[in-house]
């Protein structure tokens, strides 16, 4: 089942072309760009999340990313 989101698409999609070309015009390598994005998305978690929040969406974030992995390699 797809997942609804409470968000405009076209904005959602406007946000991750905006940081995709910040990282191509800067000629980030993968594994820093994974890195930024790993660091931007646990600052996120810390400053808007408890501890325990924080946690438990983190979780539910991998699951989801885990998932989206599986849906676009088939």
């Amino acid at each position: 089942m797809p997942i609804v989101s409470k968000y405009d698409a076209a904005r959602q999609e406007q946000l991750l072309n905006d940081v995709l070309d910040t990282l191509v015009d800067a000629e980030v390598p993968v594994d820093l760009a994974l890195m930024t994005l790993g660091n931007a998305v646990t600052h996120i978690l810390s400053e808007h999340y408890s501890p325990a929040q924080a946690q438990q969406v983190a979780e539910q974030f991998g699951k989801v990313l885990l998932q989206s992995m599986k849906q676009s390699t088939n």
